[in-house]
C-alpha cells in the first residue's frame, strides 16, 4: 500500500513521495507534507520560474531564490511561489 499524506499543495489526502526530494529539514518536511502529485506540480512551476527569470542553477544565489519559491509554492510561506509577473502560458501565446 502506498504511503498517504495530507498534501499542502493539493489540500487533500494523496499518495506520498517515496523519499525526501530535497536535502535536510526542508526535504523531510516536504516528504511528510507534500504528495507525489504536489511535487510534480512544483517541478512544473520550477521550470517556468527558471525559464522566465533566466535563473542559473549553477549560481548559489539563484538556489536561494529557487528555495524561496519552493517554500512559497509548497507551503504558502513568504512572498514567492506565484507565477512570474507577466507570465503567459504557451497555449495562450498566439
Amino acid at each position: 500500500m502506498s504511503r498517504m499524506v495530507f498534501c499542502q499543495v493539493l489540500k487533500r489526502e494523496a499518495e506520498g513521495l517515496d523519499a525526501p526530494p530535497y536535502p535536510g529539514e526542508i526535504g523531510q518536511r516536504i516528504y511528510e507534507n507534500v504528495s507525489a502529485e504536489g511535487w510534480k506540480q512544483w517541478l512544473d512551476r520550477l521550470t517556468i520560474i527558471i525559464n522566465e527569470n533566466q535563473i542559473s542553477t549553477a549560481d548559489p544565489a539563484s538556489l536561494d531564490v529557487i528555495e524561496q519559491h519552493m517554500l512559497g509554492f509548497l507551503f504558502g510561506e513568504g512572498e514567492f511561489g506565484q507565477l512570474p509577473q507577466g507570465f503567459v502560458p504557451q497555449a495562450a501565446k498566439k
